[in-house]
């Protein structure tokens, strides 16, 4: 067992041993420890063994040595033998360097020389490439700068661009390139500022100059309307060209104007302008191609609509008294023209910078605007002449826009409220002219001592008849110095209407139906307020109330003729059309009817003054045997007024007098019936009697022809009858009767008699008027049995009613 243990430890000593010989120095490590990791003292025996190798190798070592030992002595001879020539070769070495060495120093020195000259050749090259790799990178740079000195933006910005896509790129490397790059951003930052700078002060510009393009603009279309005016004209009477014979000598005009004069006109006009010769508009094209370039044209093109909506308000933006005068407006006008000029021309300058839907919204905000504006100030005017020029600008305003391609309809329509505010100025006008002409009128017949003044009244008023012509002179017209003056008014209101109707683009039956409606309001309403103011003044006598009424009806009469002359100035037929007619019957009527109701007051007036001047002595015991004074003055003047009345229609005439004389009547029953009258003798009955007769001779004398029969005298039948009951004391056959139709005493009133059966039965107590009834007490009971019973009959009407 010990001896195979012992076999295998020596076979695994040669084995390492084997391997320390073949294996590399620094892999021994493994190899020795394997020797520590086996049995115990096994490391002794690989010592022993190791050393049994030594000296193994030794001994061979020694056995090449002493066979190789000839041959080393051998080779130190030898070499003892080379060691004096190598000494004798270095030194011819060493001695040829130097003179080598020598001889090359100068080779040395001028190749150095060349070498420096080539590597300045090779710089200078390639400095040179660089240089002209930059140069046009510089150049461009160069050029960047000038362009912005000049305030060349557009280029700038195209010089940019290539100096970012071509030239930098390809030196990039380089710091002035790195500069330039940073530098870039700010050049376009200032273009950017700048530009907007500029655009700035060109929206300040246009608003300053807004004025003077849009009068430029207007002066345009005013020219071209009235060229195309005088064009028509010109077709028209194309065919009324007639040759005029002068000293002999041929001139052809037309119109009055001859082709010389028109040529002459031609040349003496102003040169026209535009807005591109008021207003530089490069700045605003400048601007956008400079934010189209930049890649920003959205918020340019947001600033410029935002910044011309907020000048559009502006410009809308009327001055509180510009209804004053005609230049208010026209400024007005001139601005919002002047601002959409030049929106129409950024519309058709420019790619998208405005829209034809932004303008058009635009417009008609403004249109709004302008409309509600121009209806509010209108109101304010007074003056027609102010209207009649406003609506001439607004014409002008309306063609000026309407050619640049902006809808103006809704300004036509507002012409025609305008129109009307216009014949409101006219109607307020013309009212005081009817007040001045009513004012200076005396209310006398038109009196004409010749020929010439009655031709000359003829002329001024369609008056025609044959009885008036066949009178001699002097003579007079039956109506005062008021109707042809209000005859000549009315024909010139309708001139002034019909001016406002020029140039609205309306046929000619439009024109003639508004100059209708016109006069039909100066008529019905102004003329006829005139009427009724002036027969209401306290001044207006019954002799001028006659003379309105006849003045009235020969005005009524002259309508026909101002709607002929209605229809001449039109041009309009009135068989082949349906016209308006005009009111001037109504409203004549109407005015007759107020001075017939004035007459009619102012008669009862007159007859209320005459009765206040009655004084009777209400306790006479005897009449005075004849009427009373007041009675006879108030008479007198009766006739005298309805004498005045002859010229008046037959039925006033008639109407005043019955009025007067049912006036008349109630006043004088009134005066019987006062409740301050406490009591009346017979006396005073009788005494009243001869006045209430007076007053029915009167009636019967027929003061005004017409009344069939007692027609008038039927007015005092009431005071008739009340006073015969009274005195023939007939009370039986009124009782008796009351309530027939058949009855003598039918129009006396119980309450009526009671009261003044009782005014006298308080005289008879104090008086003893009736002291021959006390003696008899059958009568005595008789008039208490008439009070009683007429007291039942008040009583029983009251309790009926």
């Amino acid at each position: 067992m010990a001896g195979g243990e012992s076999l295998e430890t020596v076979t695994e000593h040669e084995r390492i041993l084997q391997e320390i010989e073949s294996t590399d120095t620094a892999c021994v490590g493994p190899t020795l420890r394997s020797v520590y990791d086996d049995q115990p003292n096994a490391h002794k025996k690989f010592m022993e063994k190791l050393e049994a190798r030594i000296r193994n190798h030794d001994r061979e070592i020694e056995k090449m040595c002493n066979f190789h030992h000839q041959g080393f002595v051998d080779a130190i001879t030898e070499l003892l033998k080379v060691r004096a020539n190598a000494g004798k070769l270095k030194v011819q070495v060493t001695d040829t360097n130097r003179r080598l060495q020598d001889a090359g120093k100068e080779v040395i020195a001028q190749t150095e020389g060349m070498i420096g000259c080539r590597m300045q050749q090779r710089n200078i090259a390639t400095t040179v490439e660089k240089l002209q790799l930059c140069l046009p990178a510089l150049e461009m740079y160069s050029k960047l700068k000038e362009q912005m000195e000049v305030k060349r933006y557009y280029s700038a910005l195209k010089t940019m661009e290539q100096l970012e896509n071509d030239y930098l790129p390809r030196v990039s490397h380089y710091r002035f390139c790195q500069i330039m790059t940073e530098n870039l951003p700010k050049l376009r930052q200032e273009i950017k500022e700048t530009s907007m700078s500029d655009l700035k002060d060109f929206l300040e510009s246009i608003r300053k100059h807004s004025d003077k393009i849009g009068e430029t603009a207007m002066k345009q279309a005013q020219q071209l309307r009235t060229f195309h005016s005088a064009v028509q004209i010109q077709t028209k009477m194309s065919y009324g060209r007639t040759l005029h014979m002068k000293n002999g000598n041929i001139s052809d005009q037309v119109n009055g104007i001859s082709p010389d004069q028109g040529l002459e006109e031609e040349d003496g006009e102003e040169e026209v302008l535009t807005a591109q010769d008021l207003v530089d508009f490069s700045p605003v094209y400048r601007c956008l191609h400079i934010y189209t370039v930049l890649g920003d044209r959205e918020t340019f093109e947001s600033y410029y609509r935002k910044q011309r909506r907020k000048q559009a308000r502006l410009v809308l933006q009327p001055q509180s008294n510009m209804h004053e005068t005609v230049e208010g407006y026209r400024k007005y006008f001139n601005q919002i023209v002047g601002f959409f000029v030049v929106e129409d021309h950024i519309l058709h300058a420019t790619q998208g910078l405005v829209t034809r839907a932004y303008t058009d919204e635009l417009w008609n905000m403004a249109l709004a605007k302008t409309v509600a504006v121009l209806r509010t100030h209108s109101s304010y005017c007074t003056d027609p002449d102010i209207v009649l020029e406003l609506k001439s600008l607004i014409v002008i305003f309306a063609d000026t826009l309407q050619g640049y391609g902006f809808p103006v309809n809704r300004l036509f329509d507002l012409l025609h409220e305008i129109r009307d505010q216009y014949n409101e100025t006219l109607l307020k006008k013309w009212a005081g002219v009817f007040r001045d002409i009513f004012e200076a009128d005396n209310y006398s017949p038109i009196p004409v001592s010749n020929e010439e003044e009655y031709k000359m009244v003829i002329s001024r008023f369609p008056f025609q008849d044959a009885e008036l012509e066949k009178q001699t002179f002097p003579k007079k017209f039956p109506m005062s110095q008021s109707v042809p003056q209000i005859y000549m008014q009315v024909k010139e209101f309708i001139y002034a209407s019909l001016k406002f109707s020029e140039s609205l683009h309306r046929s000619s039956t439009e024109i003639d139906d508004m100059l209708r409606k016109a006069t039909n309001l100066l008529l019905s309403r102004t003329l006829s307020n005139a009427l009724q103011n002036l027969i209401k003044k306290p001044h207006i006598g019954l002799t001028e109330l006659v003379q309105i009424i006849i003045n009235t009806t020969h005005l009524e009469q002259a309508c026909k003729y101002l709607e002929d002359f209605i229809t001449n100035i039109t041009n309009i037929s009135p068989e082949t059309v349906h016209t308006t007619r005009l009111y001037g019957l109504s409203t004549f009527k109407d005015a007759r009817h107020g001075a017939e109701g004035e007459i009619y007051t102012k008669l009862n007036q007159k007859i209320d003054e005459f009765i206040q001047l009655a004084d009777y002595d209400w306790t006479m015991s005897e009449p005075d045997g004849r009427a009373s004074g007041y009675l006879m003055d108030l008479i007198n003047f009766l006739r005298s007024t309805f004498q005045v009345f002859t010229h008046l229609p037959g039925k006033v005439a008639q109407t005043a007098c019955m009025s007067a004389c049912k006036h008349l009547s109630t006043s004088l029953m009134q005066m019987l019936l006062d409740n301050e009258l406490k009591q009346i003798s017979m006396g005073a009955i009788q005494q009243f009697n001869l006045d209430v007769i007076q007053c029915e001779l009167f009636a019967t004398s027929e003061p005004v022809p017409g009344f069939q029969g007692d027609t008038l005298q039927l007015a005092f039948i009431d005071l008739r009858q009340l006073l015969d009951l009274f005195m023939v004391w007939d009370w039986s056959t009124y009782l008796a009767d009351y309530g027939q139709p058949t009855s003598k005493y039918l129009r006396v009133n119980p309450s009526t008699a009671l009261i003044l059966l009782e005014k006298m039965k308080d005289t008879n107590k104090k008086n003893n008027i009736f002291a021959q009834f006390r003696k008899d007490r059958d009568k005595q009971r008789l008039i208490d049995t008439v009070v009683k019973q007429l007291r039942s009959l008040v009583n029983g009407m009251s309790q009926h009613t």
